[in-house]
């Protein structure tokens, strides 16, 4: 596995890890989003991981503002999600698309795409806005849904640690998974659903089961 940084279309160097041997199958994994992308990280890898080992380079960057990015989450929206995705796409050369959980949100793209349990940007907000509520609470402050839900959607707001503009909680909020060939539900996987869990878990099983799903997918 290889570390490095590729060019954003805003200017900014952003992290990605990948395995690359120059192989004919060239993966780009679209990850998921906010808390989600932190419970799946090791999942994704392990699953990268395994598809090396099917002859698959795969590529998975970060979202600009996420994780190791210098850039800021506030200034970021779908739409500039969707176009580092597609210029991370051309810089790996990437040859096919596979998108993690809200990750099907952000891919803008020709290349044949497979989502893994994509999930509508509604239900992405409703859940980091119930958290944000929870713990609006815990901390004393009354704030009722539909103030959150006007704040976020005209000034934006930081919900569950991340800071969004109200550009992104709008964007997310209508977005719906685009086309896909292929549709990698949790059922195939024989287990539980990563992002449930309260910590980040590794499941081999499911990041092999996943991996031999995408290489048949891909052949």
């Amino acid at each position: 596995m290889l570390t490095g940084t590729w060019p954003a279309p805003s200017g900014t160097q952003e992290y990605a890890v990948w395995f690359d041997e120059d192989r004919e199958k060239r993966l780009l994994i679209v990850p998921a989003l906010f808390d989600e992308a932190n419970k799946l990280r090791r999942f994704t890898v392990d699953t990268m991981r395994a598809l090396d080992g099917l002859g698959v380079d795969s590529f998975l960057p970060d979202l600009p503002g996420t994780n190791e990015s210098l850039a800021a989450l506030a200034k970021q929206d779908l739409e500039s999600w969707r176009a580092a995705m597609s210029a991370s796409a051309e810089h790996f050369r990437a040859t096919h698309v596979l998108a993690l959980r809200g990750g099907a949100l952000c891919v803008d793209t020709s290349l044949p795409s497979a989502h893994y349990a994509p999930v509508a940007g509604s239900k992405i907000a409703r859940n980091l806005l119930r958290g944000h509520l929870i713990g609006e609470r815990e901390a004393g402050r009354d704030m009722g849904q539909d103030e959150a839900v006007q704040q976020a959607f005209t000034d934006g707001l930081r919900m569950g640690g991340y800071d969004c503009s109200a550009s992104m909680w709008r964007g997310i909020d209508a977005a719906l998974p685009g086309n896909a060939q292929r549709i990698f539900e949790q059922a195939e996987l024989d287990g539980p659903a990563l992002w449930l869990r309260s910590e980040p878990e590794a499941a081999p099983s499911q990041s092999a089961r996943l991996a031999k799903l995408v290489a048949e997918w891909l052949a």
